[in-house]
């Protein structure tokens, strides 16, 4: 008898030090260390590889030139394509080319998102809306965005709003399923805890449905951002005309009419790289913080 008040004494005693432990051990988990990466690292680790890439590119195409595996017509040296970068730049137009495509993209891609969030929220929260609209969001997202630029150059004649409304019939679909994906993943308990603390109605929508869908809407954003500029594209190459300004998109199309192929070959390097800028500038942070946010990326 004595042994077994001896043995439960022992496991009471035991049993402050085991949730001793084990707050000892989540606090660990939750106090992730952080510091700063040296700027060496980042170079080597963040800097290095793409610039290593493109020079790999560089160097594969100038030996393509040199082997002669095509005609100097069809395949420009790189440097006949930075004769082309030097003399728009000499003549002052290289970054006014440049912004009239960047303006257009990040107003139409404005607008989308003014539209697609609404229009995404109401789908994903009321039944008799999704089962009329939601299928032909998904059908229109996946229509070629070049398709709506013939009806809207009649609609609406050579001009910017003919920009505006090819890129939000392009751009608008692929925002709204975002956010629908996101707020479908939404677990239910989190709906449930806020109508019990009082959310309901727009205050949860903004308090709970939102921040909850936030990883899927920002992937529709990130995926309308590349069919905007995709659109935005495909209408000042088809769509071409003085009034419209000179874009990237123009400068391609006046590159093939003038058989210039260092400019064709300028061109969807600029396009390239301003998708790119903007996906490293905008969304990438973006995407970071919602992520470092939920504790799923290591904050440096």
């Amino acid at each position: 008898m004595a042994s077994t008040e001896t043995s439960t004494e022992a496991k009471a005693k035991a049993k402050p030090d085991d949730l001793a432990g084990l707050e000892a051990g989540l606090d660990a988990l939750d106090a992730v260390e952080s510091h700063r990466t040296p700027v060496k690292e980042v170079l080597l680790k963040k800097v290095l590889p793409p610039v290593v890439a493109v020079l790999l590119v560089v160097a594969v195409w100038q030996a393509l030139v040199w082997a002669e595996v095509t005609d100097e017509g069809s395949l420009p040296a790189p440097s006949a394509v930075w004769d082309s970068v030097s003399r728009l730049w000499l003549a002052g137009t290289l970054l006014e080319v440049v912004w009239t495509s960047v303006s257009r993209g990040l107003l139409g891609f404005l607008l989308a998102l003014a539209i697609g969030t609404p229009l995404g929220l109401l789908v994903a929260r009321v039944k008799f809306v999704r089962a009329a609209i939601g299928p032909i969001l998904s059908g229109l997202q996946s229509l070629p965005s070049v398709a709506w630029v013939p009806p809207a150059v009649i609609w609406l004649g050579l001009n910017n709003q003919m920009m505006y409304a090819v890129i939000l019939l392009g751009a608008v679909p692929s925002i709204a399923n975002g956010l629908v994906s996101g707020v479908d993943q939404v677990p239910p308990l989190f709906l449930r805890a806020g109508r019990t603390m009082g959310a309901t109605g727009l205050k949860g929508t903004w308090h709970i449905v939102m921040p909850a869908a936030l990883p899927g809407y920002v992937a529709g954003l990130k995926q309308g951002w590349a069919f905007s500029w995709r659109s935005l594209m495909a209408a000042e190459i088809i769509a071409s005309s003085p009034d419209l300004g000179l874009g990237l998109g123009q400068l391609l199309e006046n590159g093939r009419n003038n058989s210039d192929m260092p400019g064709v070959f300028l061109a969807i390097l600029l396009i390239l790289l301003v998708g790119i800028a903007i996906d490293l500038l905008i969304f990438s942070p973006l995407e970071r913080a919602v992520l470092r946010g939920r504790g799923l990326l290591v904050r440096n």
